[in-house]
């Protein structure tokens, strides 16, 4: 079992910044992140395209020779926020469909895409499975033809029996999910029982772990806030690892955080750091059995 970071973990250091956080003491390129991911010996990164400056071949060859010379395993992470927004955005799926080519030339062979998120959430979710369905079948068919492999992430929007109807509906051994543990918490879906019934599809993975910040009203996404893995949240990673390893799961173990919670002072470096260290005992126990 290979474990990695999600470059969103340091999204305060990339210029996105929520309204209740604090702006960092200091920024942080794509090389930075490349190079602390590299510090932390961890076997893989997920890049958030939305941090990504550049998209021509030159600089993205440069991002490669980076990946590659520190060995690491890589996924291009495309569509934050919102995506496909719920299937009605067909410039962002223009957007997507261009993007397959940015997650070759970093010699990426999954594409983390977005079908919707929090912010459509509450809209019907019927018309947007069907749009997305439609969307991501053409898709798929071109991420097959270049051996790309697209996961879609349950981006606080839908629950595993909804992610699970889109993946049998586009029905391609190209197209699964990028399968993140605290998302499913916060649609009140249980993600051990989420991992059970896709655990065969998962491409790629955002492994959090969460605790209730009580200040916050209930009905706010973060009322649920990242701590490092492992250190009183309420996400069970090790089973969730144990089934990814029983299902023979190829990728690797991301860690994200998105709202650290305020236990935390600020620093999700720190939080990064101990999350990889749980995240490489989970490794090693899930593979002793």
């Amino acid at each position: 079992m290979k474990v990695g970071i999600d470059s969103y973990c340091y999204h305060r250091f990339f210029g996105e910044i929520y309204p209740q956080q604090v702006k960092p003491p200091k920024k942080m390129t794509l090389e930075d992140f490349i190079r602390r991911a590299g510090e932390l010996g961890v076997d893989g990164v997920s890049l958030e395209s939305c941090f990504i400056d550049r998209f021509d071949k030159s600089y993205l060859s440069e991002v490669k020779g980076l990946l590659d010379e520190r060995k690491l395993d890589r996924v291009f992470a495309w569509g934050h926020p919102d995506g496909l927004e719920g299937g009605k955005n067909e410039k962002m799926f223009d957007d997507m469909m261009k993007s397959i080519e940015y997650a070759i030339d970093i010699g990426a062979p999954v594409m983390r895409v977005v079908g919707s998120s929090l912010m459509f959430r509450f809209e019907p979710h019927e018309p947007q499975i069907e749009r997305l369905s439609r969307m991501f079948s053409i898709a798929a068919k071109e991420a097959e033809k270049r051996g790309i492999k697209m996961a879609v992430e349950n981006h606080i929007d839908y629950n595993s029996d909804e992610i699970l109807r889109i993946l049998k509906n586009v029905g391609s051994p190209n197209f699964g999910i990028n399968f993140d543990t605290g998302n499913f918490v916060r649609v009140l879906d249980d993600p051990v029982k989420a991992m059970e019934k896709l655990a065969k599809y998962v491409f790629a993975t955002h492994i959090k772990d969460l605790r209730i910040q009580k200040a916050v009203p209930v009905n706010e996404w973060y009322f649920f806030s990242c701590t490092p893995v492992g250190e009183g949240g309420i996400v069970d990673n090790q089973k969730i690892g144990q089934i990814l390893e029983d299902n023979g799961f190829e990728g690797f173990m991301a860690v994200e955080i998105d709202f650290l919670h305020p236990d935390f002072k600020n620093d999700e470096d720190k939080a990064v750091a101990r999350s990889i260290k749980e995240l490489k005992r989970i490794a090693r126990a899930v593979e002793r059995k």
